[in-house]
């Protein structure tokens, strides 16, 4: 995948100029080297930087951001913040220069102020956070609004919504520089609630300072990126900053993790709960009354009682744990409970690109893409195809390459567990040895349950093929990791591949419609 290929950051299209000399005295900076501008955006990043940018220089891992001042000036920057650091660096550089220590805690709070987006003026805020389940979540919560007759936007793994427009995403959450210019793109198209995918990396990073959420959702916690976090205590803090008063005015919390009821203990908003389980007392109630190939019915029971019944048009019995959760937080929000039972009277229409998403034809076995890529990801939805397959469930699966390592024993034996015949594939193999992660996840299936069917297959498109040549009518194929995602990531290179077209091949090459 080429530079040019990576999607752009969006921005607004008509911006106004904010004074530089306003921004200083507002934000009680020091001028370093004196002068007013117009300020048009906001950037860290000279890839990203357009003329008239405020260019925000700032310590990186491997190099101060001032070391590429004057690359940022040639661009057309109009001003330059940075820190004591990054101010012994600057060399001929003859637009304005302000100071200001630690300038990343400070990151959002100016793309706010730049982009205008000011509290009385924010769009309505829903964020969503969790292992498993957020992307989903925003999905569907961005559904049931559009179903309210709201103008919506949303911000996920896969894409960037506004106003109906669909773009492909870059990270799960934005940089805060680009979450506001985003924000102010779809205050511009006029869109009135946001459903926000947040991912703990978010949080840790500062990628949603300057936001504060109307309403926040916590799905679940289980084992990932403890190659970020070393330990899932470290994990769970992350996650936790957003339900605190700097990021969310209120919070709706799952009970059914076994960190749901530690995560309603830490939040320091007024929250309340859910679960699915009637034996938590839990403020919002959930019952899964049907699994079908097309769609999972389900009710919801309001802390007063209310109660209403629906279905998402995903299968699986966690996504209508997903979609009970987003009403909650819609209703939370203040839109009334009446309402949203109207509006998702004839069911949750979301469509969620990845997400056990079904690539089959009219014949042949089904075959369903997911993006999951962890042991609870796995379990939920082995769990889901299993409930809707007649015949054998066979698992095509690999695992990430330079990313949490010690989840892959553990995602085998689950996946084992949970299917008929087992395909161990590559996934985004990175500075890795393909082979050796493969032979990892191999021992582990096999140590787990010795009496599987285990296939070995690499590259992927053999893998997907070897599977749908183990398969008849009634079968069903999951391919787990993939998802959505167009591309394989091998030693650094972005190698265009997506898995719901090879999946589609694989089918017509073997006969099926």
């Amino acid at each position: 995948m080429t530079k040019e290929s990576i999607p752009p950051i969006l921005r607004p299209d008509h911006v106004e100029p904010k004074s530089l000399v306003a921004l200083v005295a507002d934000f009680s900076l020091s001028f370093m080297h004196a002068g007013d501008a117009q300020l048009l955006g906001i950037s860290m990043n000279t890839a990203d930087l357009r003329p008239g940018d405020l260019f925000v220089a700032m310590p990186g891992l491997k190099a101060h951001g001032a070391s590429y001042a004057t690359r940022a000036q040639e661009l057309g920057a109009a001003a330059i913040v940075t820190d004591s650091a990054g101010a012994e660096l600057l060399e001929g550089i003859t637009v304005p220069v302000a100071l200001l220590e630690e300038p990343r805690s400070r990151l959002g709070e100016l793309a706010a102020w730049v982009y205008g987006n000011s509290k009385d003026l924010m769009p309505t805020l829903f964020a969503t956070t969790g292992t498993n389940g957020k992307t989903s979540t925003t999905y569907i919560l961005e559904t049931i609004l559009r179903q309210l007759g709201q103008v919506t936007g949303l911000t996920s793994t896969a894409e960037r919504h506004i106003a109906g427009e669909v773009i492909v995403s870059r990270l799960t959450t934005p940089e805060s520089t680009e979450m506001h210019s985003l924000i102010a793109r779809m205050r511009e198209a006029n869109v009135n609630s946001i459903a926000i995918e947040v991912s703990a990396q978010a949080l840790t990073q500062q990628r949603v300072d300057g936001l504060v959420f109307d309403v926040a959702g916590f799905t679940n916690l289980s084992h990932d990126h403890l190659d970020d976090y070393g330990n899932m205590e470290n994990y769970f803090a992350a996650k936790a900053r957003l339900l605190q008063p700097k990021h969310a005015k209120r919070g709706v919390v799952c009970l059914d993790s076994p960190w749901g009821e530690r995560m309603l203990k830490a939040a320091s908003v007024p929250v309340v709960s859910i679960s699915v389980d009637s034996n938590l007392a839990s403020d919002w109630k959930v019952r899964v009354l049907e699994e079908t190939p097309v769609k999972t019915a389900f009710s919801v029971e309001s802390p007063t009682g209310d109660r209403l019944e629906t279905f998402v048009t995903i299968i699986g019995a966690h996504m209508a744990h997903n979609a009970a959760l987003a009403i909650a937080m819609i209703c939370e929000s203040g839109i009334s409970f009446a309402e949203v039972e109207r509006a998702v009277s004839s069911g949750i229409h979301a469509y969620l690109p990845g997400r056990t998403e079904r690539v089959t034809g009219e014949t042949g076995p089904d075959v369903y893409v997911d993006f999951g890529h962890s042991p609870d990801a796995f379990l939920n939805t082995l769990a889901a195809v299993r409930k809707v397959t007649s015949g054998k469930l066979i698992m095509v699966f690999g695992a990430d390459g330079d990313r949490d390592a010690s989840k892959r024993p553990a995602m085998a034996e689950v996946a084992a567990q949970g299917c008929d015949i087992l395909v161990v594939t590559d996934h985004h193999p990175r500075f890795e040895d393909a082979a050796s992660i493969r032979k990892t996840l191999v021992d582990a299936a096999r140590f787990s349950r010795p009496e599987l069917q285990i296939v070995e297959a690499s590259p992927p498109e053999l893998a997907i093929r070897e599977a749908v040549a183990l398969a008849q009518p009634g079968d069903s194929i999951l391919w787990a990791g993939p998802g959505h995602q167009d591309y394989r990531d091998i030693r650094g290179v972005r190698t265009p591949y997506s898995a719901r077209q090879e999946a589609r091949d694989a089918l017509r090459e073997a006969g099926w419609q």
